[in-house]
């Protein structure tokens, strides 16, 4: 067996050979094939026969695997399809409670009031006979808790509009997660959706995806429109929900627009007039009442010392910092106010139209890329196109982020629950992260009863409907309680290599689309056809 290239060869035709390694990672992502994958035993409890799997990543960035990338863009895609036009509820009424399910709660309600009755010494066998009735009022197929949740105390501003904002209109609230219906003379029923684009405002004059003027493009603007975008579209929803009368649903995706600046598709089930539609996008808005971040304080060389008594302190004069309570109770106006800018594209859509079907590939567009993969300088090879990514990322690099972040430190503020070793500038939250620029939250936003069902349920889905057209049961391997699933560690010395693994899962790729082609040949009557490597019929 040798290994490597042939030796005398000369260095110069060794170098033009491409590396096996990289071969096999090319056939693995031609096939489908996880390119990270992620190893586990599994134990059959009943032979005791041990056997390795190879779990797939689930990354869902094409740049650190394409095929996990592409097989969760195809899953949401099917997510949003599914639920976009619906004609009926989503989710079922609630079933009405059975006889032993009402006694349980009878009995609970009996108990609980023994023991608020009991003295304190008698209250441990009382509190234990609860524990055991709440478990079996869920195993009776009831959900949720008895005593419901637990109201926490949470500060509270006022909820009056602001006077720049106007105001928005209110119809009826109807139980209902569907939209109004519309019938043709011909007596023909059209249930029409809406495909929303909401972008944040101008931050300065932009040409070819760059600003025209960098010493007047506000970034700081931008980086805290980017921060806290996640809130202004929950407050969109919010409004949208009050407006319509009835529980919008959506499916929406966040994407960075060539500015850098990160902006929202939504596909809303039901509609509204498109000029109702812009009225709430400009009456939407989000405060942010955080501690004033726009004096620097502290900077590199005189930042705040750590106290193990009081927290951090003032290196100077020894005072300690306000603390992040302290801080929020002393504001009287809004740190910052985010804001939809005035382009608003609203479009209505109908079911299996071509507009339809362009909507999901917008949704879904930029879903195997992180948000800064689109606009990589290095791809790109402009340096204007690079430099503004430079001071976008400066921008964001000492903006807090977050309560705990350790910025705060910066302008004068103790991080809330702060502690030891906290330095400004050095805040591992996901929105100071280059690859992020500034958006911190999630990049696909799915309302509750979209689908009534988890990206979860809808894999199994698909993968019951494959197994039902191919005609086969479902696999042994799903009992949960015949197989033991380990982990396997990275200095376990019998761990299989990367290459060893990648081969394992061609092979059985390979495997399985020999089997879909026999099957489907058995199904015509015709021989199958012979497998390529790069898994397609030769």
């Amino acid at each position: 067996m040798t290994n490597g290239a042939d030796r005398t060869l000369p260095r110069l035709v060794r170098d033009t050979m491409p590396l096996v390694l990289d071969v096999a990672i090319e056939i693995a992502k031609s096939n489908g094939v996880c390119i990270r994958p992620i190893e586990v035993r599994r134990q059959d409890v009943v032979t005791g026969k041990i056997e390795p799997f190879d779990l797939p990543c689930g990354t869902t960035q094409e740049a650190k695997c394409p095929p996990c990338a592409k097989r969760n863009q195809l899953l949401r895609k099917a997510q949003c399809r599914e639920g976009w036009h619906l004609d009926h509820e989503p989710t079922p009424d609630p079933a009405a409670a059975t006889d032993e399910q009402r006694w349980l709660v009878e009995f609970r309600a009996d108990v609980q009031a023994k023991r608020d009755h009991a003295a304190e010494e008698e209250t441990e066998d009382w509190e234990a006979a609860i524990v055991a009735i709440d478990t079996e009022i869920n195993e009776a197929g009831m959900r949720g808790n008895v005593l419901g949740r637990r109201q926490v105390a949470k500060r509270t501003r006022s909820t009056r509009r602001r006077q720049d904002a106007p105001d928005l209109p209110k119809r009826t609230r109807r139980p209902t997660t569907l939209g109004r219906t519309f019938t043709s003379p011909q007596g023909q029923v059209y249930r029409p959706s809406m495909f929303v684009t909401l972008t944040l405002p101008s931050y300065g004059k932009i040409r070819d995806g760059v600003p025209a003027d960098p010493s007047s493009y506000d970034y700081r603007r931008a980086a805290r429109d980017a921060l806290h975008f996640s809130k202004l579209v929950d407050r969109f929803v919010q409004n949208l929900r009050r407006v319509a009368g009835y529980n919008v649903q959506y499916f929406a995706s966040v994407e960075p627009q060539k500015r850098l600046a990160p902006h929202l598709h939504m596909a809303i089930r039901g509609t509204l007039p498109r000029a109702e539609m812009k009225q709430i996008a400009a009456a939407t808005y989000h405060q942010v009442w955080w501690p004033p971040a726009d004096e620097v304080k502290y900077d590199r060389e005189d930042l705040p010392v750590w106290s193990d008594e009081d927290g951090y302190l003032d290196p100077a004069t020894g005072e300690i910092l306000p603390a992040w309570d302290q801080a929020l109770d002393d504001l009287e106006e809004p740190q910052h106010v985010v804001r939809f800018g005035e382009q608003a594209d609203v479009q209505g859509v109908l079911a299996g139209s071509p507009a339809a079907n362009k909507a999901l590939g917008y949704l879904t567009k930029y879903l195997t890329k992180s948000l800064g993969d689109p606009l990589d300088p290095d791809d790109e090879g402009d340096q204007a196109r690079r430099d503004h990514v430079t001071r976008m990322v400066d921008a964001l690099r000492y903006e807090p982020c977050s309560p705990t972040c350790p910025n705060w430190l910066r302008y004068g503020v103790q991080p809330k629950d702060a502690k030891r070793g906290m330095t400004p500038g050095h805040c591992r939250g996901k929105a100071h992260r280059p690859e992020h620029l500034g958006y911190a939250g999630r990049r696909v936003l799915v309302s509750r009863k979209w689908s009534n069902k988890t990206l979860r349920e809808h894999k199994q889905d698909r993968r019951a409907w494959a197994l039902e057209l191919l005609g086969l049961d479902e696999p042994a391997a799903n009992d949960r309680h015949r197989y033991i699933w380990r982990p396997v560690s990275s200095s376990d010395p019998t761990r299989t290599t990367r290459a060893e693994q990648l081969l394992r899962g061609i092979a059985r790729r390979q495997q399985f689309r020999a089997s879909l082609l026999a099957l489907e040949a058995r199904a015509t009557g015709e021989p199958p056809p012979e497998l390529s490597a790069t898994g397609k019929a030769a």
